[in-house]
């Protein structure tokens, strides 16, 4: 497939939207900048930053992007940290504080920071903060998760370093916090061109359905998520049994692993345990990159579900409602930012609420197409990497223009 260049996202996006981008990357041509995260694979942060980083480097800038390096303990730690800042209740030790700061020192020590704007992408990496002081560039951090009810002792360790940035980026109102320095909100966004949302042909999908020999015959439910806890695959098999009651229809639960996700394994055996000999809940796990099968998946259902207890922003809904799928989901994080009730797709808040919203939109199919169409629209409008680009290039802006109320550009 053709890498795609601005002129082709000119097609999609309103043509003054697309003039903005490029006054603003005029104003930052030859600019320096590091991204930095804890992984090249798996999750909505890297997927994003492979996608948005070429973009960048297209319009002027000289945008670079590193991945920490750490041992399963320092990973064990860092899960933790991220369930804890989504409220779970969990225990830290301080010998895992201590693996987390001597990782981040070591990766501080074999990193160097010369760029003109540092990003530092969730919690993984904040302590990198430690090298600012060798450093002339501006520091910004970016949260990707749900902060709005963070485990107490979890985030006041991490405000240590936090507070020492320049800037922080949250991805919803809720999420922002009681910080020194300044705060941003800029949605997570998705690329149309990519694997995953491009346009697909039927042949191509059906490829697909045969590749993982599901049938066509009922209707299919899906979510894409990773094995993890706080996106419930318990939560979506117990909404399979409710809705298979009344409803005959078939469910996939499609994701991954990410390198950074020790529990992955654990839940994904979990999982395949409760829904042993139910030949209509289809359990796939898929390597890195599936990309494609995914966007066939998706396409090729009559609902997407995303039955997250916790949820940062929830890129699979955005990806779902730019396919113009009718989606179902938890009212948790960002998801509610894309999923206006009753107008974009529909909001929940139990398994109950999930099986009875899934029987009326698979006996409502007009219904449900008007919710499909209503979404594209609104992903169109507000979560697409266009969308994303503009939002970072004024906060560069404002990074080299601190303390100023007025910015003139």
């Amino acid at each position: 497939m053709k890498k795609p260049t601005l002129k082709d996202y000119a097609k999609i996006i309103r043509p003054q939207n697309f003039e903005e981008i490029l006054i603003l990357a005029e104003k930052l041509k030859g600019k320096s900048v590091k991204m930095v995260n804890s992984t090249a694979v798996g999750g909505g942060v890297a997927e994003m930053l492979h996608r948005v980083i070429p973009l960048f480097n297209d319009l002027g800038l000289n945008v670079t992007w590193e991945v920490i390096k750490g041992s399963g303990a320092f990973f064990n730690v860092t899960k933790a940290f991220h369930n804890a800042l989504h409220g779970k209740n969990t225990t830290i030790s301080k010998e895992m504080l201590k693996v987390y700061e001597q990782t981040n020192e070591e990766n501080a020590k074999n990193m160097t920071f010369d760029e003109d704007i540092i990003l530092i992408h969730d919690p993984q990496p904040a302590a990198l903060i430690s090298a600012k002081a060798k450093s002339n560039a501006k520091w910004a951090w970016r949260c990707h998760i749900d902060t709005s009810q963070p485990n107490q002792q979890v985030w006041d360790f991490l405000t240590q370093y936090i507070d020492k940035y320049d800037a922080s980026i949250f991805s919803a109102p809720s999420f922002a916090k009681e910080l020194p320095i300044p705060q941003y909100m800029i949605y997570p966004a998705i690329d149309p061109f990519a694997e995953k949302n491009r346009e697909l042909s039927k042949q191509e999908v059906e490829s697909v359905l045969s590749k993982f020999k599901i049938k066509t015959d009922k209707p299919i439910v899906t979510q894409v998520s990773r094995f993890d806890y706080l996106k419930d695959p318990i939560g979506v098999f117990e909404t399979y049994q409710l809705v298979k009651k009344h409803y005959d229809c078939q469910f996939i639960y499609a994701g991954g692993t990410a390198s950074d996700d020790p529990e992955g394994n654990q839940v994904l055996n979990e999982l395949r345990d409760r829904a042993e000999g139910e030949k209509d809940f289809h359990i796939l796990l898929l390597p890195p990159f599936s990309d494609f099968d995914i966007n066939a998946l998706q396409r090729a259902s009559a609902i997407v579900l995303q039955k997250s207890l916790r949820e940062g922003f929830g890129l699979t809904v955005t990806e779902a409602l730019w396919k113009a799928r009718p989606v179902i989901a938890t009212a948790v994080g960002g998801i509610p930012l894309q999923v206006i009730n009753n107008f974009t797709g529909i909001l929940v808040h139990s398994v109950e609420g999930a099986a009875y919203q899934i029987r009326y939109l698979l006996n409502n199919p007009e219904v449900a197409k008007r919710l499909g169409e209503f979404g594209r629209e609104h992903v169109r409008e507000k979560f697409l990497l266009t969308r994303n680009i503009r939002n970072y290039l004024l906060l560069f802006l404002a990074l080299a223009h601190p303390n100023e109320n007025v910015i003139e550009i």
